[in-house]
């Protein structure tokens, strides 16, 4: 019996347990990984000594905790696959998207302890945000477990409420997304005030990482770091005058908005 079995061995899978080896929590003979594709399951395999199978209903039998780390338009089809191992002494945890609790219990058998949890891509680095819900039959200490493992790979925190993880999964999923747009385009103006291509880059993104660390470790506000940038009739002034002047703030806003809203939309389909 494994402590924990992911089935999709992919990007996501591959990430988290790089993450819970690094966290000296759990050994490679803790996991395994269940995948329709060999190269995929032999790549894991290989990079962390993983035990792996294309059987994914001996994975769920064998398994304290399943990790159902599959893109959302193939799970409906996986949870009738394995329902027949979904007994309530198991946990299983979906990073599915758009795929809400109601459809992952009712899909293994309506008793299963579950926890739905949507993580971002910087988990790739282990620099994630994943955010966590428990389905109705989950317990306190299901709730824990699925925190334990995503903080492996960044932070991690519970909401009480599914219905936010729509605005989750537009701020901290997309969001990714919207900041690199906006590094491409720091660097394109810097390339059009003059600078090489790789001098423009190297600068935009030490200028993200700087800007992101302070935001997390200097303990002051958004608003007010950005003041403290600030001079009077200087450069940022005008620049900021620039982005206002182009709706910035509120085409951010509304991206995040857009994005809430579809999301809600595929949580219905």
């Amino acid at each position: 019996m494994k402590k924990i079995g992911f089935i999709g061995a992919g990007n996501m899978a591959g990430a988290l347990i790089r993450g819970l080896l690094a966290s000296q929590r759990f050994k490679p003979e803790d996991m395994w990984v269940a995948d329709p594709v060999d190269s995929q399951v032999r790549r894991l395999k290989r990079a962390h000594k993983v035990d792996g199978t294309r059987d994914n209903r001996l994975l769920v039998k064998q398994s304290q905790t399943v990790i159902l780390a599959v893109k959302p338009q193939v799970m409906a089809g996986l949870l009738e696959e394995i329902r027949v191992e979904a007994t309530p002494k198991k946990l299983f945890i979906s990073i599915a998207a758009g795929f809400p609790l109601r459809r992952l219990e009712t899909g293994l058998g309506g008793q299963a302890r579950v926890v739905r949890v949507m993580p971002n891509t910087p988990v790739l680095v282990g620099q994630g945000v994943s955010v966590a819900v428990a389905g109705s039959k989950a317990t306190p200490a299901d709730l824990k477990q699925a925190l334990k493992v995503f903080k492996a790979v960044g932070e991690a925190v519970s909401i009480t409420g599914e219905d936010l993880l729509d605005a989750v999964t537009a701020l901290s999923g997309s969001g990714p997304a919207f900041v690199y747009l906006f590094a491409e385009s720091l660097i394109e103006g810097g390339v059009r005030g003059g600078l090489p291509q790789n001098l423009a880059t190297q600068l935009a993104y030490a200028t993200l990482g700087g800007a992101a660390s302070m935001l997390s470790e200097s303990g002051l506000s958004a608003r007010e770091l950005r003041d403290m940038v600030i001079s009077p009739g200087g450069t940022t002034l005008a620049g900021l005058g620039a982005l206002e002047q182009h709706h910035f703030r509120e085409a951010v806003i509304t991206a995040v908005e857009t994005a809430t809203r579809r999301a809600r939309e595929l949580a219905a389909a």
